[in-house]
């Protein structure tokens, strides 16, 4: 029988098996894992920052919430809840797509040219290839601000509403890497593009973790049914609090996450393959 190390480096593999995109991408991802494993403090560090970074936003909105009997027709409580959702939204799809974001910088660098020419999706290799497993500390943070929420909200559970609080946390990480994706597709025509991006991304972050109501009504309508960030969390939070929702984001739209995130998918990855396929070199 082969020993663990062996079988950890894939040498127990049965070497005329063949080598399928799940196990080139699982030993990206384990070499990769392993290297940042490899020095505890400073990948304790940097975790611990992340987790910081998740308390600073949360601060952020405490500041604000503390100082208004309520915040967007909601209470402490119930805006937790929205910017719980909404940060474990965030911190998978930037765990798992986040490295599109910087798409300016692969292709000036001449790295994008590399990716293309190995047997594997440009995508997948984006993804595994820079995958900071740091960034589970801003998920810890936020799994840890949700159930708070989820503990001190008054909330009249039912099995509707347990499979929404279930699904929308992975809807809303679905929506983030659409976003993701569709800002590193648009660094291919923006020349130093990802500032715009951002407005996006870490913009969509930022409508996505408060109340919805709080925004004009022109802007509900425009971060609920063009860059659906309402439906992360908010809409969904409705629901499962019972509340009636703003005139741009009535109530019913919090069953829209999951649809939204398949159909931006869909979109994104047209726009992506687009993107890929107008691409001709670094050099033009």
């Amino acid at each position: 029988m082969a020993s663990p190390r062996a079988l950890r480096s894939g040498a127990g593999r049965d070497p005329h098996a063949p080598v399928t995109n799940l196990v080139l991408l699982k030993l990206l991802v384990s070499a990769r894992l392993r290297s940042q494993l490899a020095y505890r403090g400073s990948f304790l560090s940097d975790v611990a920052g992340q987790i910081l970074l998740g308390l600073t936003e949360f601060v952020e909105l405490y500041a604000i919430v503390h100082n208004v009997s309520s915040f967007g027709g909601m209470t402490f409580a119930q805006t937790l809840l929205v910017f719980g959702l909404a940060s474990v939204a965030f911190a998978l799809g930037d765990l798992l797509l986040g490295e599109t974001d910087s798409m300016s910088e692969t292709i000036r660098s001449g790295k994008l040219e590399v990716l293309l020419v190995r047997p594997l999706p440009v995508l997948l290799q984006l993804a595994t290839s820079d995958f900071q497993l740091r960034r589970v500390g801003r998920l810890i943070f936020a799994l840890a601000a949700l159930a708070a929420a989820l503990l001190f909200a008054d909330i009249a559970w039912d099995p509707a509403k347990v499979v929404l609080a279930l699904i929308t946390p992975l809807a809303g990480a679905a929506i983030f890497c659409a976003l993701f994706l569709g800002a590193g597709a648009m660094q291919f025509w923006i020349l130093d593009g990802r500032q715009f991006a951002n407005a996006f991304t870490y913009g969509g972050r930022y409508v996505a973790s408060m109340p919805g109501a709080a925004l004009f009504f022109p802007i509900q309508i425009f971060f609920t049914f063009v860059i659906p960030a309402t439906l992360v969390a908010y809409a969904p939070s409705l629901v499962i609090l019972g509340l009636d929702g703003p005139a741009g984001i009535p109530a019913w739209t919090g069953w829209l996450g999951l649809p939204a995130a398949v159909v931006l998918s869909g979109l994104m990855l047209l726009l992506w393959r687009a993107a890929i396929k107008k691409y001709t070199g670094a050099g033009g």
